[in-house]
């Protein structure tokens, strides 16, 4: 069942712990693990091409960073993670991300939300665990 392992990462809280569960579950079935980290749209407004591109540049040092610590935290456990940062939709990007690179289990963290806001703006974890084309573990 365990092969390719994929962890949605974002580097909140929801995200750590199942990068952890992700990182024993390598260790523990021999099997490689990696993570996507999503950069949603630039600013869709900016005055001008400048302001585009430090926000771009912010993002690209922040996503490096979160990246790098994930990694060292993987390496720690004797496990290597593979890690990469796709442009695009959180849920549309990773469900194409699994489906072009064959992954069998979708490791994600859960964030409660209330009811209320659940139901206005929707779960990114429940659109995942609806349409990701494998396995999906909700991590707690």
């Amino acid at each position: 069942m365990f092969r390719r392992i994929l962890v949605a990462y974002d580097g909140s809280d929801g995200a750590k712990k199942a990068l952890q569960a992700g990182i024993a579950l390598a260790k523990a079935f021999s099997v490689d693990l990696y993570s996507i980290t999503v950069e949603e749209d630039l600013p869709k407004y900016a005055a001008t091409i400048e302001e585009i591109e430090v926000v771009k540049a912010q993002r690209d040092v922040y996503f490096e960073q979160l990246n790098r610590e994930a990694e060292a935290s993987a390496q720690r456990e004797g496990v290597q993670l593979h890690t990469t940062v796709v442009p695009g939709h959180e849920v549309r990007t990773v469900i194409e991300y699994i489906l072009h690179n064959g992954f069998d289990t979708l490791l994600v963290g859960f964030h409660g939300h209330s009811a209320i806001a659940e139901r206005i703006f929707g779960s990114t974890s429940r659109s995942l665990v609806l349409n990701a084309p494998c396995s999906v573990i909700v991590v707690k």
